[in-house]
């Protein structure tokens, strides 16, 4: 069986739950390929950080039954860190994660606001850019 491919040149690293979300695809059976990249709605303000990222994966070619978004879906839910998604159909699975960050010797904190997409690779995403 063919090593899994990580593909992150696009991707800046930022994202906590993103690193999370490719730990666990990288160690799933039937996954050939998994390709991180920014997206372009990331946006920084003082009271809040917004990070945007996609994820598009490749299934492995099997004798059995093809993986789909919606198996995998299945697959993430069942991993501690991870779970369900905030929202899924055939084409797409999105997380969205908040978090409040209270730097060190500061008294105003900001919110993290995380949005991550897992698409089919090959598929385009759809919706506003």
């Amino acid at each position: 069986m063919p090593a899994m491919e990580l593909d992150t040149a696009d991707w800046s690293g930022e994202g906590a739950f993103t690193q999370v979300l490719v730990d666990a695809l990288t160690v799933l059976p039937g996954i050939a390929f998994v390709k991180v990249a920014d997206a372009p709605a990331s946006h920084s303000d003082t009271s809040f950080s917004f990070i945007s990222n996609e994820v598009f994966v490749a299934f492995a070619a099997s004798r059995g039954a093809a993986m789909t978004i919606s198996s995998l879906s299945s697959l993430l839910e069942a991993i501690d860190g991870v779970g369900a998604p905030d929202y899924g159909d055939e084409g797409m699975l999105q997380y969205l994660r908040t978090e409040r960050i209270i730097p060190p010797y500061q008294t105003r904190g900001y919110k993290l606001i995380e949005l991550v997409r897992i698409y089919q690779a090959g598929s385009q995403p759809s919706g506003p850019r």
